[in-house]
């Protein structure tokens, strides 16, 4: 191989390189937006089921049913 075709392999093998790191940072970007949404979505979840689990314990606070 010539000095010349290790360079334009070279070159091509970078280019490849270059384009590959792109559509990876690009893909890393989206899930992070994922991620981002679906942090938020469990955080409301949470508040909402500590919501309701407040709920449920001031309702075993009052006295029981004359029943029992």
């Amino acid at each position: 191989m010539s000095l010349e075709e290790r360079i334009n392999d070279l070159e091509s093998r970078l280019a490849f390189q270059d384009d590959t790191i792109n559509t990876l940072n690009d893909v890393l970007v989206a899930q992070q937006v994922v991620v981002e949404r679906l942090q938020l979505q469990m955080a409301a979840l949470i508040r909402r089921q500590e919501e309701m689990v407040g709920q449920f314990e001031s309702s075993e606070e009052e006295a029981p049913p004359p029943h029992y």
